[in-house]
């Protein structure tokens, strides 16, 4: 049988065709052609439906299923379909928990380049997408998108149980857990479970005791970057929460929330003893060691 020429240099490892801007070589002429597109910037492919562009043909076709929702692509373990190869290889992670792509800073793994590619952003500072309301900075598209709806008010995602609404898909399902009970996610060190992912990566610093956002001022240590920013709230002496009732300010806006309920008379936690009703959670605590205290 014949061989072609092209697949004479695939197995043979010749790349004779090499690129004038970053000298990479290829096997193929046709393989260069479609390379220069990444120099160039030329997308040749349009999408009928919603005229996006691509570079590549393949791109093209995998993107058209998500105007025709075909999922040609099942993970053999749970069944679930996909409308590219790479997503299902992806997906398969998640049976196999394979993560080879490690961060050179902090050495947290991810099962997608894509995934540690967006991490490494955080370390390099990298916020290149500004919301044009508050001039905040973002590293992902995504989050920008999703930031710029607690501007225009859009709140998609509502919760069946309770109606409460939600910016984001992701946040809604974190929520609908509160109402099902499901704590997916279980700490390896001390079993302690929790509704979301973000709640077990910020507990797992209690264990490896990792504290990344220090204070310039003192030079204390957080787990949080929300940690630091209120502490450093202690050396600029910065109140911004203000009581609209009797004008005193505070520097968090948990302790406006609690102080409200002075003027509100809201008591929002209550004893299942006796039904005695407070305005804080700890007040509420102490209470009921006294319940505890009467049975012995």
């Amino acid at each position: 049988m014949e061989v072609s020429l092209k697949n004479m240099k695939k197995h043979k490892g010749d790349k004779p065709f090499q690129c004038s801007e970053c000298l990479k070589c290829f096997s193929s002429k046709g393989y260069l052609v479609i390379h220069m597109r990444v120099h160039t910037g030329d997308k040749p492919f349009q999408c009928s439906e919603c005229l996006k562009c691509f570079s590549r043909k393949d791109c093209l076709v995998t993107h058209m299923r998500v105007h025709t929702g075909d999922k040609p692509f099942q993970c053999s373990e749970c069944l679930k379909c996909f409308t590219g190869k790479c997503n299902l290889f992806t997906h398969m992670s998640v049976h196999t928990g394979d993560k080879p792509f490690r961060c050179s800073e902090c050495l947290k793994c991810y099962s997608a380049k894509g995934s540690l590619v967006r991490h490494a952003q955080i370390h390099m500072g990298d916020k290149s997408f500004k919301c044009s309301e508050c001039l905040k900075c973002f590293t992902e598209k995504c989050s920008l998108m999703n930031h710029m709806r607690l501007h225009t008010g859009d709140e998609t995602f509502r919760c069946s149980e309770c109606l409460k609404c939600f910016t984001t898909k992701g946040s809604l399902v974190n929520h609908m857990r509160l109402h099902t009970g499901d704590e997916t996610f279980q700490c390896s060190e001390c079993l302690k479970c929790f509704t979301a992912k973000g709640s077990l990566l910020t507990h797992m610093k209690v264990h490896t005791g990792y504290k990344p956002f220090q204070c310039s001022e003192c030079l204390k240590c957080f787990t949080e970057k929300g940690g630091l920013a209120k502490h450093m709230l202690v050396h600029t002496g910065d109140k911004p929460f203000q009581c609209s009732k009797c004008l005193k300010c505070f520097s968090e806006k948990g302790n406006l929330v609690r102080h409200m309920r002075v003027h509100t008379g809201d008591k929002p936690f209550q004893c299942s003893k006796c039904l005695k009703r407070f305005t804080k959670k700890d007040n509420l605590v102490r209470h009921m060691r006294a319940h505890m205290k009467m049975k012995h």
